[in-house]
């Protein structure tokens, strides 16, 4: 099978669909790669890298796009790349088509099958494609949180550790999910005073065994009163699929310290706070009602060379099964794979993508 990976087009989305490890292995299996030129190079490869596997360089995305039946990317086709899709093309990337319903149209349009690495699924009920990209985005909230808290990044100028005699930051993390417990584990070995909101106890229970008692788990219920008390707040709720359950109002703002931050890991899916709205890596933040809102929509393009190996380790072996087989085939060995085909045949398969 002839395998494409265009340049992300994404405001500075530096990841890429395929490293050259993985290319390698493709081309010995036999397949046919075409690579983007400088589609690699924002995560530290060449296109001599490229050539090296054996793949081949093209010059532009048309050229992928019409050479190549399997499309492999990081996050969503833009609009002008949907135009380049055709049916008998496979897209295996990031979808989130939740928030994007012009992409979904768009898709559609094309006539192309279109397979999501976001609802992929495990025999656990898990979600395996989605997992390391939700873990660097929960580590990378932090970080993103502290900064924002600087007075110089528009902040109430708080430290997130504290210091000698100095209160640490109150974070408050919205989700024990994947990103959350990775955020939480973060901003506790960062010495925040790092709080959990998780509706099932499950959950709540297995980051207590997890990270300890220093870092308290709570219910829903308590959410305005401890939005009221925060300093950073980040927001990692997920329905799979689906858009992200508001958790934040704006009404609730207005308790909190003029300067405190939220980031909106779920704003792939619509954002799980009321004020979010997705914004880029070129001009990460806005202020609304005095708080600062970090809401990047590729939260992990930031640390691109540390975010392309832990997702072609995962996504490799799906890559090599649909170029093997043929996407149809794949899907019917394979129902879990079946579960990451959002778009075909110009219609949405995904059911909460329907309702």
């Amino acid at each position: 099978m002839r395998i494409g990976v265009p340049t992300e087009t994404k405001v500075l989305e530096s990841r890429v669909g395929l490293t050259p490890e993985s290319a390698r292995v493709l081309t010995a299996a036999g397949h046919e790669v075409l690579v983007q030129t400088q589609a690699g190079t924002g995560s530290g490869f060449e296109d001599t890298d490229y050539l090296n596997t054996g793949a081949q360089i093209v010059a532009t995305a048309a050229e992928v796009f019409a050479d190549a039946e399997l499309i492999v990317k990081v996050k969503e086709p833009q609009l002008e790349e949907c135009k380049l899709l055709r049916p008998h093309h496979v897209l295996f990337t990031y979808l989130h088509l939740a928030a994007v319903p012009d992409i979904t149209r768009a898709l559609c349009d094309s006539g192309c099958t279109a397979i999501a690495y976001e609802t992929v699924t495990d025999s656990q009920g898990g979600l395996p494609l989605l997992k390391p990209m939700s873990a660097v985005a929960g580590r990378v909230a932090v970080q993103a949180g502290a900064t924002a808290l600087q007075k110089s990044r528009g902040g109430s100028g708080i430290l997130i550790s504290g210091g000698p005699g100095m209160a640490p930051a109150k974070v408050l993390i919205l989700g024990a999910g994947v990103a959350g417990s990775n955020a939480a584990e973060v901003a506790s070995g960062m010495q925040a005073d790092v709080t959990v909101v998780d509706r099932t106890p499950k959950n709540r229970e297995r980051l207590t065994a997890m990270l300890g008692e220093h870092v308290k788990t709570a219910a829903p219920e308590r959410i305005p009163e401890l939005v009221a008390e925060a300093d950073l707040i980040i927001g990692a709720a997920l329905v799979p699929g689906a858009e992200a359950p508001k958790l934040i109002t704006r009404d609730m703002l207005k308790t909190m310290r003029p300067g405190s931050v939220l980031v909106d890991i779920s704003i792939d899916q619509g954002g799980c706070f009321e004020t979010s709205r997705p914004t880029t890596l070129a001009e990460p933040t806005y202020v609304v009602d005095g708080i600062v809102h970090y809401c990047v929509t590729n939260m992990p393009g930031d640390v691109p060379r540390t975010s392309v190996y832990a997702l072609n380790h995962v996504t490799l072996p799906f890559v090599q099964v649909l170029a093997d087989k043929g996407w149809e085939q794949a899907c019917a060995d394979d129902p879990h794979l079946a579960n990451g085909v959002n778009v075909s045949g110009g219609a949405v398969c995904l059911p909460v993508l329907r309702s």
